[in-house]
């Protein structure tokens, strides 16, 4: 007989795009991103969402910007990450040029996301320009996470790498932008870069979560960028990440200790080799 002394705790279930919309005002949502399936098994339990982010491109590939991802390189990393996760929304980013030029574009490009790379759905960056795009994937069954204020992909047309909202015709056409993708029906929103005042009306303004980053604690979740958390993407730290480790420096110790072992010929050792001392 089974000993039922102590109460089973449930297994957790997987977490989809619905569940997460209804968040709206409760529990802060937990985001973060991965590119492979060691970094999602490793977040998967404390995470809600996590993002397969076009980030990939400078934290993995070195580029400048977002804007070389390809969609197969978004795909590949994608099918990665949801070998890993278990518990958490595994969302991927479409990449620059996979869904602007038209609705259908949009539609060929999700349906080969949730098809061949698994997950359960899609985050594209826009406000009302996007809105018929994300109303058009949506009613052909593709759950959408938005994303306003600033735009990775868009920053070469918004003055750069820098915070949105600041004066009040920026702060309506944002708002704007919020309700618009809100009502088109995307589940939630990410909301970047923007000033606390602004993150606080745009999280007033729509019945769906929005997940700040880089958007004051006023957001129903936020999001970062998991390599910038834990230290390990150095080229440069935004004003709005907190590092809770610095595992750069420590990898660099570590691979320099073997290095060392290598050229002392202290590895491998005897217990590292096959038949050593055996006959």
């Amino acid at each position: 007989m089974p000993d039922t002394s102590e109460p089973v705790s449930a297994a957790k279930t997987k977490l989809s795009p619905a569940d997460l919309r209804t968040r709206k005002g409760a529990t802060p949502i937990v985001c973060l991103t991965a590119y492979a399936t060691p970094m999602a098994r490793i977040i998967d339990p404390v995470a809600d969402l996590i993002l397969v982010g076009d980030s990939l491109g400078m934290v993995v590939y070195g580029f400048e910007t977002t804007v070389p991802v390809t969609l197969e390189m978004m795909l590949r990393h994608g099918e990665a990450v949801v070998r890993g996760a278990k518990h958490a929304c595994v969302i991927l980013d479409l990449p620059f040029g996979t869904y602007q030029e038209s609705p259908r574009q949009a539609f060929r490009s999700a349906a080969r996301a949730l098809a061949e790379a698994g997950v359960a759905g899609v985050k594209i960056e826009g406000g009302e320009t996007m809105a018929e795009t994300v109303r058009f994937l949506v009613e052909r069954g593709v759950p959408v996470l938005g994303h306003i204020g600033l735009q990775p992909q868009s920053a070469n047309t918004m003055g750069g790498f820098r915070a949105q909202g600041r004066s009040e015709q920026d702060q309506a056409r944002i708002l704007a932008d919020a309700r618009a993708v809100a009502a088109a029906g995307a589940f939630a929103l990410v909301v970047e870069g923007v000033t606390e005042s602004l993150a606080r009306a745009v999280t007033d303004a729509v019945e769906i979560p929005t997940i700040g980053i880089g958007a004051s604690s006023h957001c129903d979740g936020q999001i970062l960028v998991t390599d910038d958390v834990i230290g390990l993407f150095t080229d440069f730290k935004p004003r709005f990440v907190k590092r809770y480790a610095e595992l750069a420096p420590q990898i660099a110790r570590a691979v320099e200790a073997y290095a060392d072992d290598v050229r002392s010929r202290r590895f491998p050792a005897p217990e590292h080799t096959y038949g050593a001392g055996k006959k």
